[in-house]
């Protein structure tokens, strides 16, 4: 990446991931040049280099602030103009005060005055010492991008209009940034996180004369799909509005343009919500603007149960704690209510009435909530859940598999879908990810691998009774699935297979546009334009002729198109609760199939009223609804700033020599074989080539590495990865992970996660890494060996992960394929008769050498990893042993070290494989 010409302060431009960050960082230099400037006088030694300096921070920021409202263009260049006439006091108190507002976000609750008059007369407040109530009762702030090229005297003209249109009742507050081409909305889209509308007026024109190269890869988001330079002028307007709806569909665009109707009648305008023709009316203009801005803020039920919470009401139903009233009249329990606060009582409720409404048969405030749950997540229905997404994945489960429906299965799935399957009675196919044995964890399931699979059932004749595929994207360890390329290649094998992906991770990834292509909903809304396209019929026609009897080895080596008819049908399970703002156990799911209304509608709902408690907690359904709003508004500055730590994590892990040491920072070439990353992406960032644009690899590539997981393999330690996340991490500093696997840990950063966090943990680490380093240099020569074979076991002798074996002939309907019926091998076992345990030590493996079948009775899950090594009905292979004499967890579900692995007997296996034949021969 170039420098730009900008290496005279703390870090060249090359060396940010984020123009955000950049801009952060250049105000504080300028900040921090322009105080010791005033300090020392304008004839201080030195000050002409300071003020030299200062120049060229203003100079930096010059192309950069013009996507801003704040300070704005006239206050910046009167900042240039006071230090140009030599004013370093002056030019240092106006600095100061922008780049406090900045930080702080303060230009988003008041006027921050910029002229020296108005800054001395104003008493000085300080942002954090405001209530939460005080903030609450601030009028919203965000940006309108209006894309004109206009003389500066006609923007202040445009400006001023806007303004005159503002009334006092207005419920938000807003200032304008005026820019003048295609190129530079698209880069203020993505760059400027306050902008909520935007408005597009006739006279853009196409390129930015901006060449900073930080801002311009901001480009690279639009898609190489995408060829602007082939449009007229005339159609300049109407497709910038149609790439806004794509780059961030969340955005309010309106057309202003002197086109006629019919002309715009036909063109594809994106989520345009307005058209102007001719010339806009500024008051229209501005009810619009606020009007759209509104649709996003609202919050059905969170409002309700504000009001709800305000009346007066008798409570004489179930509830003591309803009102507070059992808190209130305590002795014992006053504590608690002085540690909640008297809302959440007062919210607290089992009446379905009085404002409120029914999860289970919402009409009212939930229905409206999860109607617009659905517009933020791009999904046709989404369903809110208040027990997790364990329990959203076993409704979806339960509503679309009929007891002998075949499902493939990702072996290494969250153990709710396996719970799932039992359930619902599906013959599983468990599809077996890539191993990372050096690591101890998996990847995700190679496309060629479920492509082999659906080949192999139909070869046997059994693709009619194929009913889904299951996957998890991300990982928890963070590997994404190329989501378009699996649902149309598996498509077009057969054309009405179910989609389930467990995005309980990945909620977030909605509001990135690099992350979204990558989201089921987004997949889903692509594909069914894509296949309506006549053009696609035409190409998929060519495509078929091509591979007239082409044999399965020729299928699995071709990029597989979806037939036109095809049927897409996807949902996505997600833990909001996880990634974005709810209470724990908030979920959603999000449903996008063509055949929801004709075939699952009925069975969705009754096994939505299977698995959902009649006393849903209102407080996860309110967070929910909040949630929701706090995304559409804005989840793209949040998720921004996600990556952007996790960059910034990397980096500094990545460059520090004392980490690199005894730490490794796995980088997407480590998690992701060479075969399946097409970009020949290595790593995020390198010290020898800087910062690498992911798009390319999100955008290609069959699998990639969320940015926001940052592994750290840390065999090198000597400790193992649970002893460091408690023992380390968590007693000592007080830093709290979820996943470690034998010699990694697993860092993840969120909406909420901060600079200063990021710079706490290197902090932590590289202590840790010094004291390590003390220890060596006073041990003995023994303790250097004991040392020394710690790590060799941690990063060197460690066992393969072993592959799903297969299920028991007493299991399955015949030999030609691998489906088992999990659910006869979990029931089997309810009876005691028919199981037996078999120690650990030396027996079973002796009987498994023997060629005898020993065959798992139960679901045996070792945390970490966290997942089934073993189901019902599995048989135990000599890998699996040895894998889990390996282990050195404390945790293993379903293994009683007193008595050993739980199996089945031969004789219940010969009886039941006896039924198996039955049931075949019928």
């Amino acid at each position: 990446m170039a420098d730009d010409g900008m290496a005279t302060t703390k870090g060249s431009i090359g060396e940010y991931y984020s123009a955000v960050q950049l801009r952060a960082d250049r105000w504080t230099a300028l900040r921090q040049t322009l105080e010791a400037a005033a300090r020392h006088g304008p004839k201080a030694r030195g000050a002409a280099k300071l003020a030299a300096k200062a120049e060229a921070l203003l100079d930096s920021l010059t192309p950069i602030e013009a996507y801003w409202a704040f300070p704005g263009r006239a206050a910046f260049e009167h900042m240039r103009r006071q230090l140009a006439h030599g004013h370093l006091d002056d030019a240092a108190h106006l600095v100061r005060r922008a780049a406090r507002a900045l930080t702080s976000g303060a230009y988003r609750r008041r006027h921050i005055p910029l002229s020296i008059e108005d800054a001395e007369a104003e008493e000085m407040e300080d942002e954090s010492t405001l209530s939460v109530e005080a903030r609450a009762l601030v009028r919203p702030y965000f940006e309108v991008l209006v894309v004109d090229d206009i003389s500066e005297h006609q923007e202040r003209w445009l400006r001023a209009s806007l303004q005159r249109a503002r009334r006092p009742e207005d419920a938000f507050v807003y200032e304008i940034v005026v820019v003048p081409s295609l190129e530079d909305a698209l880069i203020g889209i993505l760059f400027n996180h306050n902008i909520q509308a935007v408005i597009v007026r006739p006279g853009l024109r196409l390129k930015s004369e901006n060449r900073l190269t930080v801002l311009t890869r901001y480009l690279n988001r639009v898609g190489e799909d995408e060829d602007v330079d082939a449009l007229s002028p005339e159609d300049y307007g109407p497709e910038l509005c149609r790439l806004v709806s794509k780059v961030r569909p969340e955005l309010d665009a309106y057309l202003v343009t002197d086109r006629s109707v019919e002309d715009i009648a036909g063109m594809d305008l994106g989520h345009c919500r307005r058209v102007f023709y001719n010339q806009e009316d500024f008051l229209e203009l501005h009810l619009n603007i606020l009007r759209g801005v509104n649709s996003r803020y609202k919050t059905p039920f969170f409002t309700a149960l504000k009001e709800y919470s305000k009346q007066p009401t008798g409570v004489f139903h179930a509830m003591p704690i309803s009102r507070g009233k059992s808190i209130s009249r305590s002795h014992w329990i006053q504590d608690m209510g002085a540690f909640y606060g008297p809302n959440i009582f007062l919210a607290e409720t089992s009446a379905t009435s009085g404002g409120l409404d029914s999860l289970l048969e919402p009409h009212g405030p939930i229905k409206k909530a999860q109607e617009y749950a659905a517009r933020a997540f791009g999904a046709k229905q989404t369903f809110f859940a208040t027990n997790g997404t364990s329990t959203c994945n076993k409704i979806v489960v339960q509503a679309l598999v009929r007891p002998g429906d075949i499902v493939l299965v990702d072996r290494d799935c969250h153990k709710s879908h396996h719970y799932g399957m039992v359930l619902a009675g599906a013959e599983v196919v468990y599809l077996d990810s890539y191993p990372l044995s050096q690591y101890s964890m998996y990847g995700a399931v190679p496309l060629r691998e479920i492509k082999h699979a659906l080949l192999k059932l139909k070869a046997a004749g059994k693709l009619d009774r194929v009913r889904m595929l299951l996957l998890t994207n991300c990982t928890f360890d963070g590997i994404v699935y190329n989501v378009e390329r699996v649902v149309e290649e598996c498509l077009a094998i057969k054309r009405d297979l179910v989609f389930l992906w467990d995005e309980a991770w990945f909620a977030f990834a909605r509001f990135g546009p690099t992350y979204r292509q990558r989201t089921a909903m987004a997949v889903a809304n692509t594909l069914r334009q894509k296949l309506r396209e006549p053009d696609y019929a035409k190409a998929h026609a060519r495509h078929a002729k091509a591979l007239e009897g082409a044999d399965d080895e020729k299928l699995l080596e071709t990029r597989l198109m979806a037939p036109p008819d095809a049927r897409v049908r996807v949902y996505a399970t997600q833990s909001t609760h996880k990634t974005l703002t709810s209470l724990r156990q908030g979920s959603m799911i999000h449903v996008n199939d063509q055949d929801f209304k004709g075939e699952v509608e009925q069975s969705f709902h009754e096994a939505y009223m299977t698995h959902t408690s009649t006393s849903p907690n209102y407080q996860i359904i309110a967070s929910l609804d909040v949630g929701r709003r706090q995304v559409e508004l804005e989840g793209f500055e949040m998720v921004q700033r996600q990556v952007e730590a996790a960059m910034s994590m990397r980096r500094a892990i990545a460059t520090h020599p004392l980490l690199n040491k005894y730490f490794k920072l796995l980088t997407a070439g480590d998690m992701i074989p060479e075969a399946y990353r097409e970009s020949g992406v290595q790593s995020y960032y390198s010290s020898s080539q800087g910062w690498t644009d992911i798009w390319e690899s999100w955008a290609s590539d069959e699998f990639v590495l969320d940015a926001t997981r940052v592994t750290l393999a840390v065999g090198g330690t000597g400790w193992d990865g649970d002893t460091f996340k408690n023992a380390i991490l968590m007693e000592r500093h007080g830093i709290q992970i979820n996943k470690t696997s034998r010699n990694t840990v697993l860092f993840m950063t969120n909406i909420g996660t901060t600079r200063s966090s990021v710079a706490y943990l290197i902090e932590v680490l590289v202590g840790v890494a010094k004291e390590l380093d003390d220890r060596l240099d006073d041990a003995s020569r023994m303790e250097r060996l004991a040392f020394e074979r710690r790590v060799k076991s941690l990063t060197e002798d460690l066992p393969p992960l072993p592959d799903f074996s297969r299920f028991h002939a007493a299991f399955r309907r015949d030999e030609n394929s691998p489906e088992g019926d999990i659910r006869r091998a979990f029931f089997l076992a309810y009876d005691e008769k028919n199981c037996d345990y078999m120690p650990l030590d030396g027996e079973i493996d002796r009987v498994v050498r023997s060629g005898a079948e020993v065959v798992s009775a139960s679901f045996v899950i070792p945390y970490p990893p966290g997942f089934p090594i073993l189901v019902p009905g599995q048989v135990i292979s000599e890998e699996i042993l040895a894998f889990m004499r390996a282990l050195d967890v404390s945790e293993i579900h379903g293994y009683r070290p007193d008595l050993g692995l739980r199996v089945f007997t031969d004789a219940a296996l010969s009886i039941e494989a006896g039924a198996a034949l039955r049931r075949a021969a019928e």
